[in-house]
Order: C-alpha cells, then structure tokens, then sequence
C-alpha cells in the first residue's frame, strides 16, 4: 500500500489541515508552534508502530476551544481525527483477488481512517455481487444450488437464504461455512481487515537516540526472545535493561557487521583484532558516504580490559569502545567527545540502517531532525533519505531549516502555516494549522526556508555556469531574454548560450556578488542600469579592480543615454504597450507618448516617465513596478513579431546591447 494523502481534523492546533497530498516523500515546512508536530502525531496514530505508540485522547488533543462543545458538534459519531486515501499495490489486489474474485473491487483506491474512541474505520469500492458470484464458483454450486439465493447479491442475504433452507448440499453447506469464518461474517468486513493488515505502521521520531562511545561486553546477554540485558557479577546476577545509548552501540556493532556475541567468543588477539578491523573497515566506508563535512576521519572499535583507574562500570571487564581518529591530524578522541552534530548523523545512520535492515511495511515520521547539524550535513542527510529510506519506506518529516528543504524538487515540501485573521473589531482569531502544496501561505515568515532554499540552490547552480552575467534585478534577466529571443527568430545576433544570467538585487549589491564569486574560477561581467547617483558605485566596482573594466558595462553607455535602465532598450512606443497590456490600462487609462511628454517631459530615463504618468491615473490602479512589464512580455512575445518602426528601433538598441555583452566573453 502507498499512502496517496491525508486530512487531519479536530486535532490540537489542527481544525482541518485540508488535504495534504503525498509521494515518495514530503517535507512540511512551516515555523515553530505552526501545527507540525501536531499533523504528525495524528497521521502516526492511524497506525502507530508499536516503538511509538500514539494514542488519541479527547480531552487531551480535542481543540481545547471547543472541547465543551463536542457533544454538539459530534452529536452523530465520534469526531475524526485523521482521514487517509491509499493505492493498493498490484501484488495486494492479486491477493485480494485470489480470495474474492478478479472483480471484487472496481478500484485499488481505499480511504482508512480514525475517530476518537474508535479503530481503524475501512472504506473501499465493492462489488459484492462480484464477490458472491466468485464465491459461488469456487465452492461449484449447481444451477439447482443456486437458485435458493439467485435474487441475493451481499453475503449476508445469501448467509440468510442458506440457513432458511430445510435441506442443503454439500456444496452450499461449503459455501455457508465460509461465509461464516469470515470476520464479522461478512465480505466487507474480510476484506477490511486484509486492508488493515496490509496497511504499513507509522513510526515517529521525535527524540533521536545517541550512542554511548563505550560498553562493557562481558556482562551483556540476550534472553531467548532476544531481549538484551546486562548481568550484575555481585551477587545473584540479577538483571537490568541496558540504557538506550548502549543499545544504539549494539546497533552499531551490528551495522558494522559483527557484534557484542562475536566479539565475546574471540579465542586470540588475532581473530579479536581481525573483528575489530572489520567492523572498523565497514563503517568508517559507509560513514565517509554521507559524512562530507571531515572526509579524513575513520571510526575505530577497539576492545581492551579495563583498567582500574578508569569510572565504574569502565574500571573492571572487557570493554568495547568506538574511538574516532581523524588522519589528517593523527588522533583519535573518544567517540563521546566528538561534535554533537557528529554524534546525531552517526547514530542517525546507525538506527535507521537497523530499521531499514528489520524490514516490514512501515511509513517514516521524522520530526525536525538534523537541527544540529550543519547546513552542508543537512543536505547529507536528504541524501541518506533519498538513497537509503526512501527505497524502502515513505518518509514524511518537518522542518523549518532551508537545508532540509529537498533543493531539488521543491514540490515535495508542503506549507504550514497557523492562519490569523482579523476579524471586523480588530480582534484576532485562528482557523488553525492549515496546509498547502503551493507556495502562496499568507505569512510570509512561514515561506522563508522555502524561499532561502531555491536562493540557496540558485546561488549554487551560478557557480556551475561558468560565464556569469551580473543584472540589477529579474526584469532585466526577462527582458535580455525576451528579446534575445526575437532577435534570433529574425535570425540577428541574439545572446550567447554560455551566459547565465544572474539578477543581482541592484547596483549596491553587485560588488557583494562578485566578493562571493571571487575565487569560483568564473568569468563574470555586469551590465547595470545608471542613473545620476551611480556613477560612484561604478567607479568603486572598478577600483576594486575583482572584475575587468571592459566588462563592466552599463545601458546608457551603450545605447548613447546621459543615463538610462534595461527599459530605455524599448522605443517608447512599444514599452507603453507593453505596459498597457500588462495593467489592463484601458480608455482613458491608456498611457500614450504624448501623455508621458505631457506629464513627465522632463524625465530622461522612460521607466522614471512611466512612474511619474502612474501617479496621476485613478487611485484603483495597479501600483507600478519594475517587473510586472518584463512578466507580461514573456507571456505575450507575439507583441515583438511585428515590423512596425517602433519594434525595429527596439531591435536595433537590444542588438547594440547584446553585442556589448556578447564582447564581453573571451575569444
């Protein structure tokens, strides 16, 4: 089974999340005390894997608000908690239909779902009719045999006609028989619980369990069930559950292919020094896979008596210990004095290999892991899920770190956000955690991971480019390319397919960009805007002397202006149509040339015109701005294609334009 989405109601911060749309993975973003955890909870506890047992209590998770309320707003049933929409596998309808018969349901789609106070609740597409005419064919009924229940189509209308029968066959005692073993006696019911069954247990994680960096070998046991305890020596051997830290180096042991048995039964230092090796050998490989913070380190599992000066219970036995030595520096420290963040990643991979090795069907709820972690070993970590979990489980985890946001495929994050609104008196109110597969949450808090991680993730792939072209902002990166793209179907000169185009937030922050750049071995050029006040800022670019002169270009320069932006390339006539189009500016609204030289003669550079003739149209105008022009344009490019004087003058400035940047590059 895969889970296909879910819906959480009536659960602490969660009134109705709305449905909540689910793949391979999905990440849930959103800030502190936005509902996260509360959605996760509830979606463990349709299922809860018996290691993390959720259960609903209503007057604990029912929204306190309207706990006092309940019994009218559910007067008819028990509230939901939790709703989730499923596809059954090919290999799970195959068994379905060996039981009941190819056509018992008309789809693999099934919906289970959880009340206060009630069990997993099944809801699939039936056809029990089918079912009963399979049912009747496998148990080979004659025609005669069936004619006592021919007009009966459910399981218990046929169970019904057979026990009202004074005589009955063997036959139809047969199929009595089994439509009596089935649970609840009844089709649906069978069939519901093979659902149940298949469903795969939701294990959650909140608290990550770190590893202890020793443990003393010679006292340790496992009983026949396989349950690990330590023995005491004094005086009756009594005893005692191992720590979770202790239990995590069992784990680790394991993972590195021996164990705390193995070790135990080692006749000689050789075959005890082999083991150990081994173990070292093995996870030190599968640590520098996805540890790419420190690629010089190596894990050690060393076993030695203790000695007496060491602390109880270190000071007596043999003890296994797991030591880190860093080779580049020559020392290994204990592994418990290692970064937190390096403990975390190592027993994180330590207990989901062991998961993972375990099997069974189960689907993984990580609570904000890797919040120690470094931005780079969070990115590690997605690595580990896309290459290790997800292979074998659906994972669901939340986050509010850029770094965990999948960088790769952004529509695998969904937004959650606490919505607040004000109502008419001013006064604030919820309608609770609400969740959404789009980006267009209401506060704007909410989507900073997601927006720093595609910032993120941008900034990157401009260090791949290798010829970087420095704008002012993301309307003249539109426009270049709009009408880069006209000049070549006109077959002119159009821009350079080695160029990337990186908008740089204006002429104050490209001395910053090119500090970052510095040293990426690219071959950067800018071309700016300029108006009356720039010329200091470029003069400064200059000086500092991280960007050759001759790539340091403007648009008034090369278009022959005292100053002017990308928007000065357009003859003003194509510009104001385009401008029109993209306001819906119509009547008297229209912005001609004439009403720009009317109201803003004055003005040399055409956008400062075009802002100046804003102001006077009607109040319920659109505010201005630089980028909604560009964005209109390159919905509409059919504007470009014809071949007035106006379009032509445009194409003349925007070739100048992009023959200065294409000089720009190295022969």
């Amino acid at each position: 089974m895969k889970l296909d989405s879910f819906r959480v109601t009536n659960f602490r911060s969660v009134e109705d999340s709305g449905e909540i749309t689910l793949g391979d993975m999905a990440c849930l973003v959103g800030k502190n005390e936005a509902g996260k955890t509360a959605l996760l909870h509830a979606l463990a506890g349709l299922k809860p894997h018996a290691s993390t047992p959720i259960t609903f209590d209503r007057e604990r998770d029912y929204p306190r608000r309207y706990l006092n309320e309940y019994e009218r707003r559910h007067a008819d049933d028990d509230a939901m908690v939790i709703a989730t929409r499923w596809t059954l596998s090919d290999a799970e309808m195959n068994d379905l239909a060996a039981s009941f018969g190819p056509g018992c349901l008309a789809s693999s789609q099934v919906t289970l779902s959880r009340r206060y106070g009630g069990g997993i609740g099944v809801t699939v597409h039936l056809d029990e009719a089918a079912c009963m005419a399979f049912l009747t064919d496998r148990h080979g009924l004659t025609e005669d045999e069936r004619r006592a229940f021919a007009a009966s189509g459910s399981a218990a209308a046929v169970r019904k006609a057979l026990e009202g029968l004074e005589e009955i066959s063997a036959a139809q005692q047969a199929l009595l028989d089994a439509l009596e073993a089935l649970p609840g006696k009844s089709v649906l019911n069978a069939i519901a619980s093979h659902v149940r069954s298949a469903c795969p247990s939701f294990m959650y994680f909140s608290h990550y369990d770190r590893m202890a960096g020793q443990i003393r070998v010679d006292d340790i046991e496992r009983d026949e069930d396989g349950g690990v305890h330590r023995f005491g020596r004094r005086p009756h051997r009594s005893s005692e559950p191992l720590e979770v830290p202790e239990l995590v180096f069992l784990d680790f042991l394991e993972f590195a292919g021996t164990s705390v048995e193995e070790i135990r039964e080692s006749k000689t230092y050789e075959s005890l020094n082999a083991k150990c090796e081994s173990a070292s050998n093995a996870i030190t490989d599968q640590l520098r896979e996805y540890w790419t913070q420190n690629p010089f380190l190596e894990i050690e599992v060393r076993v030695t008596k203790a000695e007496p000066n060491d602390p109880a219970p270190f000071d007596e036995g043999v003890i296994a210990r797991a030591r880190v030595k860093n080779i580049l520096h020559r020392v290994s420290v204990p592994f418990s004095e290692r970064s937190a963040g390096f403990i975390w990643f190592f027993s994180f991979l330590v207990k989901f290999a062991q998961v993972s090795k375990q099997g069974g069907s189960l689907v993984l709820l990580l609570d904000e892991p890797g919040l120690t972690l470094h931005g780079k070993a969070q990115a590690d970590l997605l690595r580990y899920f896309g290459d290790k979990l997800v292979p074998h489980h659906q994972v669901v985890f939340s986050t509010h770190s850029p770094f965990m946001v999948p960088p790769d495929d952004l529509t695998l994050s969904r937004i959650v956000e606490d919505q607040i609104e004000q109502r008419p008196n001013g006064f604030p109110t919820t309608k609770g955690t609400k969740v959404r597969d789009d980006v267009l949450a209401t506060d704007p808090d909410t989507l900073f991971p997601l927006q720093a991680a595609l910032g993120y993730d941008v900034t990157q792939a401009l260090f791949i480019g290798k010829h970087t072209l420095l704008v002012e902002g993301p309307g003249d990166l539109v426009f270049l390319n709009a009408l880069s793209a006209q000049l070549k179907r006109r077959k002119r000169i159009a821009l350079d397919p080695r160029w990337t185009i990186c908008p740089a937030g204006g002429l104050d922050k490209i001395q910053s960009f090119v500090s970052l750049f510095k040293g990426a071995k690219l071959h950067i050029a800018v071309m700016s805007d300029r108006a009356q006040g720039d010329k200091r800022k470029l003069e400064q670019l200059r000086a500092a002397g991280a960007i050759p002169e001759n790539r340091i270009m403007n648009y008034p320069d090369v278009l022959g202006l005292p100053e002017g932006d990308v928007e000065d390339i357009f003859d003003p006539e194509v510009y104001l149509a385009i401008v029109n189009g993209a306001y819906g500016l119509k009547g008297r609204g229209v912005l001609t040339t004439a009403k720009l030289d009317k109201e803003a003669g004055g003005i040399v550079r055409l956008v400062k015109r075009v802002e100046a003739a804003f102001k006077l149209l009607p109040p319920d105008t659109p505010e201005f701005d630089h980028f909604t022009p560009a964005d209109w344009l390159i919905r509409n490019p059919a504007v470009l294609d014809e071949k007035t004087p106006a379009i032509e003058a445009t194409l003349d400035n925007a070739e100048k334009v992009i023959r200065a940047i294409n000089g720009a590059l190295p022969t």
